[in-house]
């Protein structure tokens, strides 16, 4: 039984030794086939890392606002009547928003207006009276006295039809404020009341914007604002436009800086057509207030796994894994810059592939070369029938 048992432990040894040695050959076959395959690419795959300029300056936060905004405010006590326009509805110059009772203030013109006419009638009797008095005064039956007092009168009823007058326009003025209209070209932007609230003077009725004079308002570091100078390029992203970079001009950078945030305001205009249409939005970017020469490599061409960033690097028809060290992003080209790693020079992989691996042999194919007969064999039929005539 002894024996037995020791003869097969000796065959699955045996077996175990022929297995492990089989599972080494079959390694060694697969790493001789993998040194023998060599990787075709084109000169596209490729890029050759060469020094660009990366634009460099401090950060900028803050939000985009309009310039031309209205707050538009009740001048009248009154009850709103009717709100003819509702958020995001577009206006012109001119057009009614909304409208408030004018119950009273028109029966304040119609006093007006009364009160102008008698004292219009008041005048124009006083003026008769002097008249008369004048004359008599010339045929000596009227004193000098009875004369100076009808002159004063007179100009105290023209006092009175100018006063009278002033109120009317006051009245009117009042009453054309119960019409509220859009100061110019723009977008109710909010509403703040509903018919039948009441508006008393200086409670906010509605906003009206232009979305056509949109502009960045942000805020930089007071310790980073002595390189911001008007006319630098900002280039910043804007919540709600993903992917998408707005470029910029610093229009104007405020002399003070807030005393809680110890940050400086700067304006920022957009340089081109492409600009948000929806004021309020957060946005961050940078004034490119310095540009350095510095070895940079595209997004799609980095590996990125926790802390490590590498490339693939082909040189002398062999690919190796070249570890970096990386800097800022530029955000105008999203390339990131290169500390250390490679040189100017180097020709790395533009996209990584999966089957990449370092010792891996690497040949360029030759880029076809059409024949001259080629081309004129591809040439379009019409063209050669064009010839033949």
């Amino acid at each position: 039984m002894l024996r037995k048992t020791l003869l097969a432990i000796a065959v699955a040894t045996a077996l175990a030794g022929c297995n492990k040695s089989d599972e080494e050959a079959k390694k060694k076959e697969a790493a001789a086939k993998a040194a023998n395959i060599t990787l075709q690419v084109a000169s596209e795959d490729t890029l050759v890392v060469q020094s660009t300029g990366l634009a460099s300056g401090p950060v900028i936060t803050g939000s985009i606002q309009p310039e031309r905004r209205a707050d538009l405010r009740a001048e009248v006590s009154a009850i709103v009547l009717q709100v003819l326009k509702e958020n995001g509805e577009p206006v012109k110059k001119g057009d009614v928003i909304l409208r408030l009772d004018e119950t009273s203030i028109r029966d304040n013109v119609n006093s007006a207006e009364e009160a102008a006419r008698a004292s219009q009638q008041s005048l124009d009797q006083t003026q008769r009276m002097l008249e008369r008095q004048t004359t008599l005064r010339s045929s000596g039956m009227v004193s000098s006295q009875a004369l100076e007092d009808m002159e004063l009168r007179r100009n105290t009823a023209q006092s009175e039809l100018a006063a009278a007058k002033s109120r009317l326009v006051t009245a009117r003025q009042q009453l054309g404020r119960t019409v509220v209209r859009a100061p110019f070209d723009g977008i109710v932007s909010e509403r703040k009341v509903s018919s039948g609230d009441t508006a008393q003077v200086g409670k906010e009725l509605v906003k009206v914007i232009d979305p056509a004079s949109m502009r960045f308002e942000g805020t930089v570091s007071a310790d980073k604002i002595g390189v911001v100078k008007v006319g630098q390029p900002v280039l910043f992203r804007v919540n709600g436009y993903p992917g998408q970079n707005f470029a910029g001009t610093v229009k104007r950078v405020d002399p003070a800086a807030n005393a809680v945030t110890r940050q400086v305001e700067v304006l920022v205009s957009f340089a081109g057509p492409s600009q948000p249409r929806v004021a309020g939005l957060y946005a961050e970017g940078r004034v490119e207030s310095q540009t350095s020469a510095a070895l940079t490599v595209p997004q799609s061409s980095l590996v990125q796994a926790g802390d490590i960033n590498y490339v693939w690097r082909v040189k002398n028809g062999v690919m190796s894994k070249a570890m970096l060290g990386i800097g800022t992003r530029d955000e105008r080209t999203g390339n990131w810059q290169v500390l250390s790693g490679l040189a100017a020079g180097d020709t790395i992989m533009r996209v990584p592939g999966s089957n990449f691996k370092d010792g891996l042999k690497v040949a360029f194919i030759a880029p076809k070369v059409v024949k001259p007969a080629q081309a004129v064999a591809s040439a379009p039929a019409a063209t050669v029938a064009d010839k033949k005539e």
